[in-house]
């Protein structure tokens, strides 16, 4: 187990610098106001209409960077210090959360089978790592009965939110993508409030690319306790 902690704390750690860097980014470039004057909700509501998209509602969220695009109710979630906010942090989330909603306008492949995994997933996520450990407790990595079949229950559970993961990275680059595109050709920010919105993206992506790492080196090193230890 100790080589699971090892990797566990690493994993943690890396994360945790990440996140960190995004929240100062978010802070450092919450300084720079925009030009023209407009709030993250203007900024949302405009690249809908610009997309032609005009079923889809801007609305606020509790809490900060709880930002996210709802294809249930078709709305774009805004978090406090985007939605009212006038600078190159609340632009370049607010865009990209609308990315997310042009991608369901237009039926982008991997926001689709993201979201047919979604129902799977918040399901099985929480039950994989238990079951492997259950398994292996009965005797999983000699290959052993009821407890061997138990683990690789839990190792395919876990292979479908590591999946998850990894299918969700081109939905979130493409989304920002999508925004830095508008902002740009749109003229809605400068070209130094343009860099600000680039930079606090990429960060927001990296936090995606180490989850998506960290689970697929959790599922190789259960994996391996699992297989490892049979002939």
């Amino acid at each position: 187990m100790t080589g699971y902690y090892i990797l566990i704390g690493g994993i943690a750690l890396v994360s945790w610098w990440v996140s960190s860097r995004l929240k100062s980014k978010f802070r450092h470039y919450s300084k720079v106001h925009l030009q023209n004057g407009m709030s993250g909700a203007e900024i949302a509501e405009k690249m809908l209409a610009d997309n032609g998209i005009r079923d889809v509602k801007v609305i606020s969220t509790p809490g900060m960077l709880t930002d996210h695009y709802n294809p249930k109710n078709k709305t774009v979630n805004l978090s406090e210090g985007v939605y009212n906010q006038r600078n190159a942090a609340a632009a370049a989330v607010a865009a990209h959360e609308c990315g997310h909603a042009v991608q369901h306008a237009k039926s982008y492949e991997w926001l689709t089978l993201r979201s047919r995994l979604v129902p799977v997933v918040s399901i099985t996520s929480g039950m994989s790592t238990w079951l492997v450990f259950g398994g292996i407790a009965l005797g999983a990595a000699a290959g052993i009965g009821m407890g061997y079949w138990i683990a690789v229950a839990g190792l395919i559970m876990m292979g479908l939110a590591t999946l998850f993961s990894f299918i969700t990275l081109p939905v979130e680059y493409d989304a920002s993508n999508r925004a830095l595109v508008w902002l740009k050709q749109t003229g809605t920010v400068t070209p130094q409030e343009y860099g600000g919105a680039e930079d606090a993206l990429k960060w927001a992506a990296r936090t995606y690319l180490v989850a998506a790492i960290g689970a697929l080196a959790n599922l190789v090193y259960w994996g391996l306790q699992v297989f490892g230890g049979r002939d």
